[in-house]
């Protein structure tokens, strides 16, 4: 009597997949392999812009590369607006050194004639949620030192950083951790009394358990977004968490939000689109006593700006913004 076929040896812990978004990301029990945004290219003097890029180490946890835009050679002491960004990738990838960004950061910091500091923050689920909020807080920390005359220790804020028109920003995961930002602020202020002058929310990413009409555009991706949030933050909550979640029950109020005037940037096409759109409601409805803006792009999807930097939509979109940071 032949015997019986064996069953296959169960997977190695190592090759038991918690979460995959192919072909961006794979996260094993016990590794993460990425295959998108890890890239590294080097600060440089960019050739079509004159923009400068160098990077700043902020801790050993956390660094930036700054951006500088080409200075007037009859002003080289101008004061310029300070955009300090956080970049998206779903709290697990990406990088201030990506060539994405970098590529995109050069045509921008031109554009609108203002200096950038894209922050680079410990990635999950190797440093889970809400380690990023940490490392983006340190950043503006850092950014802030330099205000009111104080030397700090990096010449391009310290000379050219104009602390009463400081901005923060960010795109997907970065606009939620901007937001949060601005909420800590609203709580426990910045050195030398520094202000918020405005808030840049890009495609930003929030849940909830409630349904809204977008998530319908693509309920795959919509899905897929709830369950990167419970691994990259294995304490949440869920959905419902006020850190994905700034409308829920016992979440801080919207109308601490510690910045004058917010612009929020909404692609049409976006499973994330109608919750962009109720922020900039529920903003305008908290009481805040800002200004608000929406900005909507019809035919194009999360994150379309960095995908396609050179289509209309995408430099309408960096017009809308770089004229946001220059009122």
């Amino acid at each position: 009597m032949a015997a019986a076929p064996m069953a296959p040896p169960p997977p190695a812990a190592d090759d038991e997949i918690v979460y995959e978004s192919m072909p961006c990301i794979r996260i094993y029990k016990n590794r993460v392999e990425r295959y998108f945004g890890s890239e590294f290219i080097a600060a440089s003097t960019d050739a079509a812009t004159g923009v400068v890029s160098r990077d700043r180490t902020i801790s050993p946890e956390v660094s930036a590369r700054l951006y500088l835009p080409r200075l007037d050679a009859d002003a080289p002491a101008a004061k310029l607006p300070v955009l300090v960004y956080y970049h998206g990738g779903g709290f697990c990838l990406g990088s201030a050194f990506n060539p994405t960004f970098h590529a995109y950061f050069n045509s921008f910091a031109a554009l609108a004639n203002v200096v950038v500091v894209s922050v680079e923050y410990r990635l999950a689920p190797e440093h889970p949620v809400p380690a990023a909020y940490a490392d983006s807080w340190e950043a503006l920390a850092w950014v802030v030192s330099h205000a009111a005359g104080s030397a700090g220790d990096e010449p391009w804020l310290s000379d050219h950083a104009d602390f009463s028109r400081l901005y923060l920003g960010g795109e997907s995961a970065g606009a939620n951790l901007a937001h949060h930002m601005a909420m800590r602020v609203g709580a426990e202020g910045l050195a030398h009394d520094t202000k918020i002058r405005g808030l840049v929310m890009i495609h930003p990413y929030f849940l909830g358990s409630n349904k809204v009409d977008s998530d319908d555009l693509d309920p795959a991706t919509r899905e897929s977004l709830g369950s990167l949030w419970s691994v990259m933050c294995p304490t949440t909550t869920g959905e419902d968490d006020p850190l994905i979640n700034p409308f829920v029950e016992g979440a801080p109020d919207l109308e601490a939000l510690a910045c004058g005037r917010v612009l929020v940037c909404v692609a049409l096409g976006d499973v994330l689109r109608d919750r962009g759109r109720n922020y900039y409601d529920r903003l305008r409805a908290s009481g805040w006593r800002g200004e608000a803006e929406i900005w909507q792009v019809p035919g194009k999807g999360h994150t379309f700006h960095l995908l396609e930097p050179c289509c209309d939509e995408a430099v309408a979109q960096d017009k809308v913004i770089s004229d946001f940071l220059n009122r």
